[in-house]
């Protein structure tokens, strides 16, 4: 890398109608199902044999993730004569990152001290993913000169803003997420401050809150609370001192109703230990859940009301907003959250992915015989092909084409 500054990278217009074009015919190409296109556009189950497969109402690309791809596909037309490089995945999901990489986007790897930028030159491309990217990496991108595409989604900068404000306030931001998540690394970066005085809590669930709560209202070792969330918190931090005045924020993919019970059992021991009338001194939230998740979880809850035999949920095992959509199918009925269609190994086999051992697993006996009424839904990051891949493969083993359940006028 170069040792010294060198000029900002120039701006270049992705969007053009010329190249947007482009990019929607080769996107729709890769990823486009006339199955799912039906069945959102009718809201009608999908019915053979003795099998009825129910779609949740909102699934699969949301907004953001789309404009991440088209512009993950622009720059490699715009820029065909040039090294084009990814931080980590666009998306979290294992189809999308292999379709750019037959495209010659190279992915940069992610080590413990950040993304290894070694060799990276001014005349490189970088794109910055939909989850964002840490303020350090931005800004040795910009040292280097390169020329970046920031794909990072509007919900997950609007976090980014609230924690600005809780820093310039010196409120110490308490994120509810994973501490090891892109976005919420990224998000963590901006909690701080380079005088030193911005601090960041990040905690992942509720019983992690709870010992938080406990320590703001009784004090405790503060040794053993550092070791606690070793990696979840901000250089220098002091629960002594960083917990007085916190402000609560999350990562935009986990579970509305976790994220409100965080900041109402927060604010609950800021009340207990300042009083009521000191609250505002001491406590600020703001709702920053992304809207595109939870309306896929309310499509869930309400799917989940339906009589099903058994949920399928599609897509990455590393994406946050799917796990979610795994946890709410697991607590009602028997839950199976696979990658692709190729998890269905048969009637009797299926390899999915199991969130508390952190691995797959084979289950047999999973798909019942008879009748049999099956929920499908996906997260965010997943394409319709791999969930019109799956559908098909249901259908599949009853001897049925899914394309002949799709009124030819769709096409």
């Amino acid at each position: 890398m170069s040792a010294t500054p060198v000029s900002a990278a120039k701006k270049v217009n992705l969007r053009t109608p010329e190249v947007m074009e482009a990019v929607a015919a080769e996107v729709q190409k890769h990823y486009r199902s006339l199955a799912v296109e039906y069945v959102r556009a009718t809201g009608r189950a999908l019915e053979a044999s003795d099998m009825t497969v129910v779609l949740a109402k909102a699934f699969g690309f949301c907004y953001g993730v789309e404009r991440a791809i088209d512009l993950a596909y622009a720059a490699a037309k715009v820029f065909k004569d040039k090294r084009i490089f990814l931080l980590g995945e666009i998306i979290h999901n294992p189809e999308v990152n292999e379709q750019l990489r037959e495209m010659k986007i190279q992915s940069l790897k992610r080590h413990k001290e950040g993304y290894d930028l070694t060799g990276l030159t001014a005349e490189d491309v970088v794109i910055v993913p939909a989850f964002g990217a840490e303020m350090a990496t931005m800004e040795e991108l910009k040292r280097i000169g390169c020329q970046t595409v920031d794909t990072t989604c509007g919900d997950v900068m609007s976090v980014w803003k609230r924690v600005r404000q809780y820093n310039k306030e010196r409120v110490t931001s308490i994120i509810h997420g994973k501490s090891s998540h892109e976005e919420t690394m990224a998000t963590s970066s901006r909690a701080l401050s380079t005088d030193g005085l911005g601090h960041y809590l990040v905690v992942y669930n509720l019983e992690e809150t709870d010992y938080v709560c406990n320590y703001i209202r009784k004090g405790g070792d503060k040794a053993e609370f550092l070791k606690k969330f070793e990696g979840a918190h901000s250089p220098g931090f002091d629960p002594e001192q960083h917990l007085q005045a916190v402000g609560v924020a999350n990562q935009t993919t986990m579970m509305r109703g976790e994220t409100e019970e965080v900041q109402r059992r927060i604010k609950k021991a800021i009340e207990d230990r300042f009083g009521e009338k000191k609250l505002g001194e001491h406590f600020r939230f703001f709702d920053t859940i992304c809207g595109a998740t939870q309306e896929r979880q309310d499509a869930l809850r309400d799917l989940l009301v339906v009589p099903l035999d058994l949920l399928l949920v599609v897509g990455g095992y590393n994406s946050s907003n799917t796990s979610h959509l795994a946890e709410m199918g697991e607590a009602k009925l028997p839950t199976y959250f696979i990658r692709n269609c190729t998890k269905m190994i048969s009637t009797d086999e299926i390899e999915h992915y199991d969130q508390h051992a952190q691995k797959e697993k084979r289950t047999k006996g999973w798909l019942p015989k008879g009748k049999v009424k099956i929920g499908v839904t996906a997260g965010a990051s997943c394409p319709n092909n791999v969930i019109e891949e799956t559908i098909a493969k249901l259908f599949q083993f009853r001897g049925v084409d899914v394309k002949t359940l799709i009124p030819e006028t769709t096409a």
